[in-house]
Protein backbone atom coordinates (compact mmCIF):
# COMPACT_ATOMS: atom_id res chain seq x y z
CA UNK A 1 0.00 0.00 0.00
CA UNK A 2 1.59 3.24 -1.14
CA UNK A 3 0.14 6.69 -0.62
CA UNK A 4 1.68 9.70 -2.33
CA UNK A 5 0.45 13.10 -1.28
CA UNK A 6 3.41 15.24 -2.26
CA UNK A 7 2.29 18.76 -3.18
CA UNK A 8 -1.17 19.89 -4.26
CA UNK A 9 -2.99 17.46 -6.54
CA UNK A 10 -4.78 20.23 -8.44
CA UNK A 11 -4.68 24.02 -8.68
CA UNK A 12 -7.56 24.13 -6.20
CA UNK A 13 -5.70 22.23 -3.45
CA UNK A 14 -3.84 24.24 -0.88
CA UNK A 15 -0.12 23.48 -0.64
CA UNK A 16 1.00 21.65 2.48
CA UNK A 17 2.97 23.77 4.90
CA UNK A 18 6.20 22.05 5.92
CA UNK A 19 6.87 21.30 9.59
CA UNK A 20 9.05 23.89 11.22
CA UNK A 21 11.30 22.36 13.93
CA UNK A 22 10.84 21.86 16.77
CA UNK A 23 7.74 19.84 15.93
CA UNK A 24 6.26 16.54 17.10
CA UNK A 25 3.62 14.37 15.45
CA UNK A 26 1.37 11.94 17.35
CA UNK A 27 -1.07 10.67 14.70
CA UNK A 28 -1.12 9.63 11.08
CA UNK A 29 -3.59 12.29 9.92
CA UNK A 30 -1.05 15.13 10.01
CA UNK A 31 -0.73 16.88 6.65
CA UNK A 32 3.06 16.83 6.93
CA UNK A 33 2.99 13.03 6.60
CA UNK A 34 3.20 13.14 2.82
CA UNK A 35 4.29 9.64 1.79
CA UNK A 36 3.52 6.18 3.16
CA UNK A 37 4.44 2.73 1.91
CA UNK A 38 3.04 -0.40 3.60
CA UNK A 39 1.94 1.83 6.47
CA UNK A 40 -1.55 2.15 7.96
CA UNK A 41 -2.23 5.58 9.43
CA UNK A 42 -3.63 5.81 12.94
CA UNK A 43 -5.59 8.33 14.98
CA UNK A 44 -3.95 7.98 18.40
CA UNK A 45 -0.59 6.79 17.09
CA UNK A 46 1.19 7.55 13.82
CA UNK A 47 0.24 4.12 12.52
CA UNK A 48 1.42 0.55 11.90
CA UNK A 49 3.58 -1.11 9.29
CA UNK A 50 2.08 -3.87 7.18
CA UNK A 51 5.63 -4.97 6.41
CA UNK A 52 8.97 -3.35 5.83
CA UNK A 53 7.90 0.12 4.75
CA UNK A 54 8.43 3.86 4.71
CA UNK A 55 6.99 7.14 5.94
CA UNK A 56 7.92 10.51 4.47
CA UNK A 57 7.50 13.93 6.09
CA UNK A 58 7.73 17.44 4.71
CA UNK A 59 10.10 19.37 6.98
CA UNK A 60 11.49 22.88 6.67
CA UNK A 61 15.07 22.17 7.75
CA UNK A 62 16.29 25.56 6.52
CA UNK A 63 19.78 24.32 5.75
CA UNK A 64 20.32 23.29 9.38
CA UNK A 65 21.32 20.00 10.94
CA UNK A 66 18.14 18.14 11.87
CA UNK A 67 17.67 15.76 14.80
CA UNK A 68 15.01 13.07 14.28
CA UNK A 69 13.44 11.11 17.13
CA UNK A 70 11.16 8.12 16.52
CA UNK A 71 9.36 5.89 19.04
CA UNK A 72 8.62 2.34 17.80
CA UNK A 73 6.47 -0.15 19.72
CA UNK A 74 4.98 -3.64 19.67
CA UNK A 75 1.86 -4.50 21.64
CA UNK A 76 -0.86 -7.14 21.92
CA UNK A 77 -2.25 -6.28 18.47
CA UNK A 78 1.12 -6.38 16.72
CA UNK A 79 0.67 -10.12 16.11
CA UNK A 80 -3.02 -10.89 15.32
CA UNK A 81 -3.76 -10.06 11.72
CA UNK A 82 -0.08 -9.51 10.91
CA UNK A 83 1.61 -12.80 11.84
CA UNK A 84 -0.82 -15.64 11.23
CA UNK A 85 -0.17 -19.16 12.59
CA UNK A 86 0.64 -21.90 10.09
CA UNK A 87 -1.61 -24.32 11.97
CA UNK A 88 -4.49 -24.18 14.45
CA UNK A 89 -4.04 -22.23 17.67
CA UNK A 90 -3.48 -18.66 18.72
CA UNK A 91 -0.18 -16.88 18.25
CA UNK A 92 1.10 -15.41 21.51
CA UNK A 93 3.54 -12.52 21.29
CA UNK A 94 5.55 -13.69 24.29
CA UNK A 95 6.32 -16.99 22.54
CA UNK A 96 7.55 -15.43 19.30
CA UNK A 97 11.21 -14.69 18.54
CA UNK A 98 12.39 -11.07 18.89
CA UNK A 99 12.19 -8.60 16.03
CA UNK A 100 15.48 -7.13 14.80
CA UNK A 101 14.81 -4.04 12.69
CA UNK A 102 16.95 -1.54 10.84
CA UNK A 103 15.81 2.08 10.85
CA UNK A 104 16.94 3.97 7.77
CA UNK A 105 16.65 7.59 6.74
CA UNK A 106 17.37 9.10 3.34
CA UNK A 107 18.45 5.62 2.19
CA UNK A 108 21.05 4.90 4.90
CA UNK A 109 21.00 2.74 8.04
CA UNK A 110 20.96 4.96 11.15
CA UNK A 111 20.21 2.63 14.05
CA UNK A 112 18.82 -0.85 14.75
CA UNK A 113 16.24 -1.85 17.35
CA UNK A 114 15.46 -5.15 19.01
CA UNK A 115 11.83 -5.55 20.11
CA UNK A 116 10.40 -8.49 22.04
CA UNK A 117 6.66 -8.79 22.40
CA UNK A 118 4.93 -9.69 25.64
CA UNK A 119 1.79 -8.94 27.62
CA UNK A 120 2.19 -5.16 27.51
CA UNK A 121 3.59 -2.59 25.14
CA UNK A 122 7.35 -2.58 24.57
CA UNK A 123 8.84 0.60 23.10
CA UNK A 124 12.19 1.59 21.66
CA UNK A 125 13.57 5.02 20.84
CA UNK A 126 15.57 5.89 17.75
CA UNK A 127 17.57 9.13 17.60
CA UNK A 128 19.75 10.30 14.71
CA UNK A 129 20.85 13.45 12.90
CA UNK A 130 20.47 14.47 9.28
CA UNK A 131 23.10 16.77 7.83
CA UNK A 132 21.89 19.83 5.84
CA UNK A 133 22.93 18.26 2.53
CA UNK A 134 20.84 15.15 3.27
CA UNK A 135 17.54 17.05 3.25
CA UNK A 136 16.45 17.98 -0.30
CA UNK A 137 15.03 21.34 -1.29
CA UNK A 138 11.47 20.02 -1.11
CA UNK A 139 12.08 19.05 2.55
CA UNK A 140 11.05 15.39 2.16
CA UNK A 141 12.51 13.33 5.03
CA UNK A 142 11.97 9.59 4.54
CA UNK A 143 12.19 7.13 7.44
CA UNK A 144 12.16 3.40 6.68
CA UNK A 145 11.67 0.48 9.06
CA UNK A 146 12.94 -2.78 7.57
CA UNK A 147 13.48 -6.31 8.79
CA UNK A 148 17.21 -6.97 9.17
CA UNK A 149 17.04 -9.52 6.34
CA UNK A 150 15.85 -6.92 3.79
CA UNK A 151 17.38 -4.03 1.91
CA UNK A 152 21.05 -3.32 1.38
CA UNK A 153 24.01 -2.33 3.59
CA UNK A 154 23.51 -5.25 5.99
CA UNK A 155 26.28 -7.84 6.13
CA UNK A 156 25.49 -11.30 4.84
CA UNK A 157 27.34 -12.65 7.88
CA UNK A 158 24.88 -10.88 10.18
CA UNK A 159 21.86 -12.12 8.24
CA UNK A 160 23.14 -15.71 8.28
CA UNK A 161 23.89 -15.54 12.00
CA UNK A 162 20.39 -14.25 12.80
CA UNK A 163 18.51 -16.73 10.59
CA UNK A 164 16.20 -18.81 12.78
CA UNK A 165 16.95 -16.64 15.84
CA UNK A 166 14.74 -13.63 15.09
CA UNK A 167 11.24 -13.25 13.71
CA UNK A 168 10.80 -13.36 9.95
CA UNK A 169 9.12 -10.23 8.58
CA UNK A 170 9.64 -8.51 11.91
CA UNK A 171 8.44 -5.09 10.71
CA UNK A 172 4.84 -6.30 10.28
CA UNK A 173 2.59 -4.96 13.01
CA UNK A 174 5.21 -2.61 14.44
CA UNK A 175 3.75 0.79 15.23
CA UNK A 176 5.18 4.30 15.21
CA UNK A 177 3.92 6.10 18.29
CA UNK A 178 5.39 9.51 17.54
CA UNK A 179 8.03 11.33 15.50
CA UNK A 180 9.82 14.53 16.49
CA UNK A 181 12.04 16.90 14.51
CA UNK A 182 14.40 19.26 16.34
CA UNK A 183 17.15 21.67 15.51
CA UNK A 184 20.49 20.40 16.75
CA UNK A 185 21.67 22.55 19.66
CA UNK A 186 24.69 24.73 18.93
CA UNK A 187 27.66 24.10 21.14
CA UNK A 188 26.00 21.27 23.04
CA UNK A 189 28.03 20.18 26.03
CA UNK A 190 29.47 16.71 25.73
CA UNK A 191 28.39 14.65 28.76
CA UNK A 192 31.04 13.32 31.10
CA UNK A 193 32.13 9.71 30.92
CA UNK A 194 30.08 8.62 33.92
CA UNK A 195 28.28 5.28 34.10
CA UNK A 196 24.71 5.00 32.84
CA UNK A 197 22.50 2.10 33.89
CA UNK A 198 21.15 -0.40 31.39
CA UNK A 199 17.63 1.04 31.20
CA UNK A 200 18.88 4.59 30.62
CA UNK A 201 21.18 3.32 27.86
CA UNK A 202 18.06 2.05 26.11
CA UNK A 203 16.13 5.28 26.69
CA UNK A 204 18.82 7.40 24.98
CA UNK A 205 18.94 4.84 22.08
CA UNK A 206 22.59 3.87 22.67
CA UNK A 207 21.52 0.27 23.38
CA UNK A 208 18.51 -1.72 22.22
CA UNK A 209 17.82 -4.97 24.08
CA UNK A 210 14.13 -5.75 23.52
CA UNK A 211 12.28 -2.56 24.34
CA UNK A 212 11.05 -0.92 27.53
CA UNK A 213 7.57 -1.10 29.03
CA UNK A 214 8.19 2.23 30.80
CA UNK A 215 10.53 4.79 29.28
CA UNK A 216 11.23 6.30 32.70
CA UNK A 217 12.57 3.03 34.10
CA UNK A 218 15.94 2.80 35.89
CA UNK A 219 18.25 -0.12 36.66
CA UNK A 220 19.56 -3.22 34.91
CA UNK A 221 18.06 -4.75 31.76
CA UNK A 222 17.53 -8.52 31.43
CA UNK A 223 18.82 -9.83 28.09
CA UNK A 224 16.35 -12.69 27.65
CA UNK A 225 16.86 -12.74 23.88
CA UNK A 226 20.63 -13.26 24.24
CA UNK A 227 21.16 -10.25 21.96
CA UNK A 228 21.58 -6.52 22.21
CA UNK A 229 22.50 -3.73 19.81
CA UNK A 230 24.92 -0.86 20.43
CA UNK A 231 23.93 2.05 18.19
CA UNK A 232 25.69 5.08 16.76
CA UNK A 233 24.28 8.15 18.53
CA UNK A 234 24.39 11.85 17.56
CA UNK A 235 27.27 14.10 18.69
CA UNK A 236 26.84 15.44 22.20
CA UNK A 237 24.91 12.34 23.32
CA UNK A 238 26.31 9.82 25.81
CA UNK A 239 28.29 7.27 23.76
CA UNK A 240 29.07 9.38 20.67
CA UNK A 241 32.55 8.35 19.58
CA UNK A 242 35.44 7.28 21.83
CA UNK A 243 35.32 4.04 23.86
CA UNK A 244 32.51 2.27 25.66
CA UNK A 245 32.79 -0.12 28.59
CA UNK A 246 29.65 -2.28 28.73
CA UNK A 247 29.06 -4.24 31.94
CA UNK A 248 27.07 -7.48 31.87
CA UNK A 249 25.93 -9.55 34.83
CA UNK A 250 23.79 -12.60 35.63
CA UNK A 251 20.70 -13.23 37.68
CA UNK A 252 18.62 -16.30 38.42
CA UNK A 253 15.89 -17.07 35.91
CA UNK A 254 12.67 -16.97 37.90
CA UNK A 255 10.43 -16.93 34.84
CA UNK A 256 7.24 -18.93 35.37
CA UNK A 257 7.50 -20.21 31.80
CA UNK A 258 10.94 -21.73 32.33
CA UNK A 259 10.65 -25.53 32.60
CA UNK A 260 12.07 -27.00 35.78
CA UNK A 261 15.33 -28.88 35.29
CA UNK A 262 16.43 -31.95 37.26
CA UNK A 263 18.65 -29.61 39.30
CA UNK A 264 15.70 -27.35 40.08
CA UNK A 265 13.52 -30.27 41.17
CA UNK A 266 16.24 -31.62 43.44
CA UNK A 267 16.66 -28.23 45.08
CA UNK A 268 12.91 -27.88 45.58
CA UNK A 269 12.72 -31.34 47.21
CA UNK A 270 15.52 -30.38 49.58
CA UNK A 271 13.78 -27.12 50.42
CA UNK A 272 10.52 -28.92 51.22
CA UNK A 273 12.32 -31.05 53.79
CA UNK A 274 13.28 -27.97 55.75
CA UNK A 275 11.27 -25.15 57.24
CA UNK A 276 11.72 -21.48 58.04
CA UNK A 277 15.19 -20.00 57.64
CA UNK A 278 16.79 -23.25 56.46
CA UNK A 279 14.49 -23.43 53.41
CA UNK A 280 15.23 -19.80 52.64
CA UNK A 281 18.96 -20.47 52.90
CA UNK A 282 18.73 -23.37 50.46
CA UNK A 283 16.80 -21.29 47.91
CA UNK A 284 19.30 -18.45 48.24
CA UNK A 285 22.23 -20.84 47.78
CA UNK A 286 20.61 -22.28 44.66
CA UNK A 287 20.22 -18.83 43.13
CA UNK A 288 23.80 -17.91 44.00
CA UNK A 289 25.06 -21.08 42.31
CA UNK A 290 23.11 -20.29 39.15
CA UNK A 291 24.56 -16.78 38.91
CA UNK A 292 28.12 -17.31 40.11
CA UNK A 293 29.64 -17.12 36.62
CA UNK A 294 29.86 -14.10 34.36
CA UNK A 295 28.00 -14.11 31.02
CA UNK A 296 29.92 -15.23 27.95
CA UNK A 297 29.87 -13.12 24.77
CA UNK A 298 29.94 -15.32 21.68
CA UNK A 299 30.67 -12.50 19.26
CA UNK A 300 30.34 -8.88 18.22
CA UNK A 301 29.30 -8.02 14.66
CA UNK A 302 29.01 -4.80 12.76
CA UNK A 303 25.61 -4.74 11.06
CA UNK A 304 27.24 -3.31 7.95
CA UNK A 305 30.65 -5.05 7.92
CA UNK A 306 30.16 -8.37 9.72
CA UNK A 307 32.37 -9.96 12.40
CA UNK A 308 34.74 -7.82 14.44
CA UNK A 309 37.86 -8.63 16.41
CA UNK A 310 36.89 -9.87 19.85
CA UNK A 311 36.57 -6.93 22.24
CA UNK A 312 38.89 -6.50 25.20
CA UNK A 313 37.10 -7.99 28.19
CA UNK A 314 37.63 -8.69 31.85
CA UNK A 315 35.63 -10.54 34.50
CA UNK A 316 35.09 -9.95 38.19
CA UNK A 317 32.83 -12.50 39.84
CA UNK A 318 29.64 -12.64 37.82
CA UNK A 319 30.36 -9.36 35.97
CA UNK A 320 31.81 -9.14 32.48
CA UNK A 321 33.20 -5.87 31.10
CA UNK A 322 33.40 -5.36 27.32
CA UNK A 323 35.63 -2.62 25.96
CA UNK A 324 34.18 -1.53 22.61
CA UNK A 325 34.76 1.31 20.17
CA UNK A 326 31.64 3.49 20.22
CA UNK A 327 30.02 2.84 16.81
CA UNK A 328 30.10 5.80 14.46
CA UNK A 329 28.39 4.63 11.27
CA UNK A 330 27.12 1.07 11.78
CA UNK A 331 25.30 -0.49 14.75
CA UNK A 332 27.06 -3.33 16.58
CA UNK A 333 25.23 -6.58 17.34
CA UNK A 334 26.39 -8.42 20.50
CA UNK A 335 25.51 -12.10 20.95
CA UNK A 336 25.51 -13.47 24.52
CA UNK A 337 25.62 -17.24 25.09
CA UNK A 338 22.70 -18.67 27.10
CA UNK A 339 23.33 -20.38 30.44
CA UNK A 340 20.82 -22.75 32.02
CA UNK A 341 19.10 -21.28 35.04
CA UNK A 342 20.48 -17.76 34.58
CA UNK A 343 19.57 -14.65 32.61
CA UNK A 344 22.32 -12.29 31.41
CA UNK A 345 21.73 -8.66 32.29
CA UNK A 346 22.92 -5.32 30.95
CA UNK A 347 24.13 -3.62 34.12
CA UNK A 348 25.58 -0.33 32.87
CA UNK A 349 27.83 1.38 30.37
CA UNK A 350 30.53 4.00 30.87
CA UNK A 351 31.99 6.16 28.16
CA UNK A 352 35.30 7.83 27.46
CA UNK A 353 34.96 10.48 24.73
Amino acid sequence: MTTLLHGPATAFDEPVVALSPPAELFNGRAAALQVTDLFHRGDHIMGRFEGSGLVGFKVAAGGRRLRVKVVLSVDATSVPGWHLPEGPGEVRAAHLPPRLLQVRAQGRVRQCVLLKGGKGTMSARVVFDLMPEEVPDDGLVCVEVLDIAEGRDVSREVRDAMAGTIMDGGAAGVRIDRVAFEECPDGAKTPLGEAMDGARCEVVSLVSSGGLAHLNRRGTRPLRTGLFVVNPVPPGVFGSGGRLTVRLGSRADTSANRPATARDRALMRRALLRVGGEAKRVRHAAREAMCSAAPYVEGVMSVQDGGLTRPVRSTDGNTLELDLPAPVASPLLVVVAPREGAVPTLVSASWTP
